[in-house]
This record gives structure tokens, C-alpha cells and sequence, in this order.
């Protein structure tokens, strides 16, 4: 069976994406948000090791079958996965999203539409991701609800978020962020549906600069914390002495995901789960 054939409410546009017909859920999201990213992915240190992370997470519980990256935005981490040689298909609601994935990161399967609108029939899916996108949605129990509805018995999900309340600032109000998670709670949260396998949070290297730059501002609430860095900034396009520093640091986790060894403190979280049979 096609990709496409599973997804029953999609019909094709002149770009050759795969257009839902409505878009039922709300999600949280700066309107912008895709546009701006897009300008500055492919050369974030961020968005570079948050990749290599992950191709680490899925080689160490490789998928059964196609992945379906569900609000994979512009498709970096899609493409990324595609390279790697794993099968893929982005679904992005956002209209600048899948448009970039489509026609400038040439993805074969893009699907513009929420995961709900696409119509999967119930056990059909072999894998899900989701890297950074749980925060986003009001009811994240419902949502992971649904998206074990559309995995078969056995199915994984791949998933990324931001770690820990005590690293709440201003950053996750103007990203539009509902929360942050620590390990107990992701646990609990997956529990009704699946078999947590790995978690691990990582990002370790910008817990300090994240305290002092932006959550300790924000808690004493200067005039500071509401001056947000540019995008090129916090993301290190400018290079310099700090950055270097920090990748330095960072070079290392994606090798501990592959060997399977789970760390304690980050900025983010990793969490790999098995729907269950």
C-alpha cells in the first residue's frame, strides 16, 4: 500500500502535497514560526545536534516501518532521517512548513494536515514522532490518546520536549509553549498507552547558560527577560569562542543515546515508547 493510501482525508495540491480538509485541533504555535527557522536550520547548532540525537534514538530502536513525522515544521529533522536511509513522511498543518519540506527540502511525503485529519485507520502505523511538539497542545493526554490509536500493537513513538519547570522564562511563553517536562512526569504521562523503553534528557551543556540568561531574569522580572535574543543569536550563528565551547560539550551525548545510557540533566528530553500489544 502507498503512504498516501493510508491517510484517507488527503487530496493532492499542485505542489504535490497532501492537503487535509480541515484542522480540527488547536495548537499552540507562532504564526511565523516555520519562516523564521527555516532561515537559520542549517546552520544551528541546536537543530544540528538535536538531529544527531535523534538518528541516535532511532538507530538504537530502529522502526518496523515508515516514520511519520507529525509537526516536523519544514521537514529538517524529515530530511535528516531520510538521509540516513530511513523511510519518512513529514505531516506539518502549517502552510509555510510543508511548503518549504516539499519544494525546497524535497521531501517525497509531505501531508499538510493535523494527525487527526489525515484519517488513519486505527492500528495502521508502524512509527510516530514527535520533536518538540507535545508542549504545544493544550490536552497532551488526549493527543498521545490519539496517536496510539493510529500505531499498531507494538509501534514506537519518538519523542523530544523541553525539560524541567525550574527552566521556564520567557523563551516558552514566545515560543507558546503550555509546559516543560522532567522524566517522572513523560513516564506517567506515556503510561496509559505505552511501554517507555529509553528516556534521557540532553542539551546538558546550556542548562547554565539557559539559568543565567533567561530563566533567572525572568524570575526577578527585569526589564531583561522581556528582550528575547535574536533567532541567529540563540542559535549561534555567529559563532565565537562560547558556541565552539558549547558544541565541544554537546559532541558527546549523541554517542550515549546510541550505547544506551541515560543522563540526568538537560535542557531537553528524549524519550523513546512502544505501544502496547
Amino acid at each position: 500500500m502507498k503512504i498516501q493510501d493510508l491517510a484517507r482525508n488527503l487530496t493532492p495540491d499542485s505542489h504535490g502535497i497532501w492537503v487535509g480538509r480541515n484542522t480540527h485541533m488547536k495548537i499552540s504555535y507562532p504564526e511565523e514560526g516555520n519562516q523564521q527557522y527555516f532561515q537559520i536550520e542549517d546552520k544551528s547548532f541546536w537543530f544540528k545536534h538535536r538531529s544527531n540525537c535523534i538518528v541516535a534514538a532511532l538507530n538504537l530502536y530502529p522502526p518496523a516501518g515508515p516514520v511519520f513525522d507529525v509537526g516536523g515544521g519544514n521537514g529538517f529533522v524529515t530530511r535528516r532521517l531520510l538521509d540516513e536511509g530511513f523511510e519518512a513522511t513529514l505531516i506539518e498543518p502549517g502552510l509555510n512548513g510543508s511548503f518549504n519540506a516539499k519544494t525546497k527540502r524535497n521531501i517525497p511525503n509531505v501531508f499538510r494536515a493535523t494527525l487527526q485529519d489525515c484519517g488513519f485507520p486505527k492500528d495502521s502505523l508502524s512509527a510516530i514522532s514527535l520533536f518538540d511538539v507535545l508542549e504545544h497542545i493544550e490536552d497532551d493526554g488526549k493527543f498521545l490518546t490519539e496517536v496510539s490509536t493510529c500505531l499498531k500493537p507494538g509501534g514506537y513513538l519518538y519523542l523530544t520536549v523541553p525539560a524541567f519547570k525550574w527552566l521556564w522564562s520567557m523563551s516558552d511563553i514566545n515560543a507558546d509553549h503550555y509546559r516543560r517536562y522532567n522524566s517522572k512526569e513523560l513516564v506517567h504521562l506515556l503510561s496509559e498507552h505505552f511501554n517507555v523503553l529509553f528516556i534521557t534528557c540532553f542539551f546538558r551543556a546550556l542548562v547554565f547558560p539557559v539559568l543565567v540568561f533567561r530563566v533567572v531574569p525572568y524570575r526577578l522580572g527585569s526589564a531583561k527577560s522581556r528582550k528575547v535574543p535574536s533567532i541567529a543569536k540563540e542559535h549561534g550563528l555567529n559563532g565565537g569562542l562560547p558556541v565552539r565551547a558549547i558544541q565541544r560539550f554537546l559532541s558527546q551525548e549523541a554517542g550515549h543515546i546510541a550505547s544506551g545510557q541515560s543522563k540526568a540533566l538537560g535542557t531537553s528530553c528524549l524519550c523513546i515508547a512502544q505501544k502496547r500489544i
